[in-house]
């Protein structure tokens, strides 16, 4: 039987950028047809990119789509022995939504292969069915060198367990006799998903003795981070090959009709079971997330309030990572209740990161505005509503200095502080992204030090590690005035607002943690404050920037609450 030569094309793709999303296509094609691949294969819905929403609606878009798909069309004819695999929008013809999301085979200047994405998801950050029809039931095959090849679109993988939907698209490919199925995918990054695919797939692929190819996009989109890690799974072999991670790669490897191996016939490096740590993950995600964002959005410069704490040193140092440090740029903002840390700290910080730093002291502007509130309402300024002008007053300085220079303001918030409101509405939640809103506070220190062993030197001070978390907006303030220790918190946090989306060893401890706590009154009551709590701010968290999600269930689309409704 000839040997296949597939070619993996895993690529960053803009939402909408046709032009480049086309040429990156085409670049790759005429890679793939010189090195004698018979097959090239990008991801789903490549060539307009994932996800774009309710442009979906917009006729000027899909009519700019087609003419990028008339233009790989074309450039197919230049290489007629390649197959082209790739993702992207076909008409429904039938009743229901007027979409498909479609994968078409392109060869020499032809469609050969069209099929229909079946299975549409519609839980956490998806909402698919909104614009598209599934797909009819059956499997699509394409003979290819001798070889029967059979295709499927992401969440079509996911279901082999039967548990979610009523169909199992590999049972129509096992049936057909496929002997290689290729997968077009665009599957958001998370915390444990590279395993969670890895150990879904090698089931599905011996249950149903399909030798199968994941190909997976990468970049930033949004709040989304798609981390690639494309790869090969047979039923003899497993996990046989894997793509780079948070980054573009294009790949060759052979197929022989049972098993993945070089083009040469030599055997493939065998992925890394283990993959990365939790914080080295978190430190890519987010990297790329923001370096994506940025570059997206049309920002090549970024400001962070720094205030001499962990949250915003932690953002600074993965900003500085991200952008270089040239293009990052910090403001500390001392006030009356501001310790001496919190300028001596951010200067040590942004010397050992080489950034700019500012200051801009807000007493004077504090004392004026307090002074111009009693005179007008006859009343003093005083306790939350003195704290929370502080953190508008930074807020609106902040985004003065983004008016004026053109950078993107970074907030600063933790996941821990945003689930219980612990943070400032128009102050300190102020800005166009968030690095460590999906990171509880244990989280932030755990990859601040990693950040530091990582660069081999003391990025984060000591100091900023060491001291007690405080907002500094009142004389003496800790965190630990307002809440539980976070060791305890996060706990709680995590059982409440993720539970079982959490890998399975952190679902465990945080469930066995809840249960000792709430077996005596005390503990009960305060797990029902916290509920609490994260249910009456939900109103803070529907008006705060985008966060880069790194959990499989973050805040933003991917958890949708009312505001107005009794919490516990």
């Amino acid at each position: 039987m000839t040997t296949l030569k597939l070619a993996i094309a895993q690529l960053n793709y803009t939402i909408g950028d046709f032009a480049g999303n086309a040429a990156a296509t085409i670049l790759h094609m005429r890679q793939a047809a010189a090195r004698g691949a018979d097959i090239a294969v990008f991801s789903e819905l490549s060539l307009c990119g994932y996800y774009p929403g309710d442009y979906l609606e917009d006729d000027v878009f899909l009519a700019r789509l087609a003419g990028a798909l008339d233009e790989v069309l074309r450039v197919s004819k230049q290489v007629p022995r390649l197959t082209t695999v790739l993702g992207t929008v076909r008409r429904n013809a039938g009743p229901g939504k007027p979409l498909h999301n479609a994968l078409l085979a392109i060869r020499d200047g032809a469609i050969v292969a069209e099929y229909y994405k079946q299975l549409l998801p519609t839980y956490g950050i998806f909402d698919e069915r909104r614009h598209f029809e599934p797909g009819p039931r059956g499997a699509c095959l394409l003979d290819v060198g001798g070889q029967r090849v059979g295709f499927m679109i992401c969440e079509d993988g996911w279901n082999n367990a039967g548990r979610d939907y009523d169909v199992n698209p590999f049972d129509a490919l096992r049936e057909a006799g496929a002997q290689l199925v290729i997968s077009l995918n665009a599957s958001p990054s998370d915390i444990g998903k590279r395993r969670q695919r890895h150990e879904l797939f090698a089931a599905a692929s011996a249950a149903n003795g399909l030798p199968l190819l994941y190909v997976n996009q990468v970049g930033g989109q949004d709040q989304l981070v798609f981390d690639g890690a494309s790869f090969a799974v047979s039923p003899t072999q497993g996990v046989a090959f894997e793509a780079a991670r948070f980054c573009e790669d294009f790949q060759l490897i052979g197929f022989d009709g049972a098993r993945f191996a070089g083009v040469d016939g030599a055997a493939l490096p065998v992925p890394d079971a283990v993959g990365l740590s939790a914080p080295e993950f978190t430190r890519r995600q987010i990297v790329l997330g923001l370096r994506d964002y940025a570059r997206r959005c049309g920002f090549s410069s970024v400001v962070v309030g720094s205030s001499g704490g962990i949250d915003s040193a932690l953002t600074l140092a993965l900003a500085a990572e991200a952008l270089g440090p040239e293009n990052v740029l910090a403001i500390t903002m001392p006030s009356a209740y501001s310790s001496a840390g919190s300028v001596s700290d951010s200067v040590a910080l942004c010397d050992n990161l080489g950034i700019k730093l500012y200051t801009h002291p807000i007493l004077a502007l504090v004392e004026k505005y307090a002074e111009g509130f009693g005179a007008a309402f006859d009343a003093p300024l005083r306790g939350l509503s003195l704290e929370n002008l502080q953190a508008r007053v930074r807020g609106t300085i902040l985004m003065a200095f983004s008016n004026t220079f053109g950078a993107l303001l970074l907030t600063t918030g933790n996941k821990s502080e945003i689930s219980v409101g612990y943070c400032t509405l128009y102050g300190d939640t102020n800005g166009g992204l968030g690095l460590i809103g999906d990171l509880y506070k244990t989280e932030v220190f755990a990859l601040s030090r990693h950040v530091n062993d990582a660069a081999g030197r003391e990025l984060i001070p000591e100091a900023v590690l060491t001291k007690p978390p405080s907002a500094e907006l009142a004389p003496g303030q800790q965190d630990t005035d307002s809440l539980p220790p976070y060791e305890v918190l996060d706990e709680i946090l995590k059982w409440h607002i993720e539970g079982a989306r959490l890998p399975v060893g952190e679902f465990q401890h945080a469930r066995q943690f809840v249960e000792k706590l709430v077996a005596d009154d005390a503990g009960a009551a305060l797990v029902t404050r916290i509920q609490t709590m994260v249910g009456r701010n939900e109103y803070k968290r529907r008006q705060a920037p985008p966060i880069i999600r790194v959990r499989a269930r973050a805040f933003g689309s991917g958890r949708q609450m009312p505001i107005a409704a009794k919490y516990y």
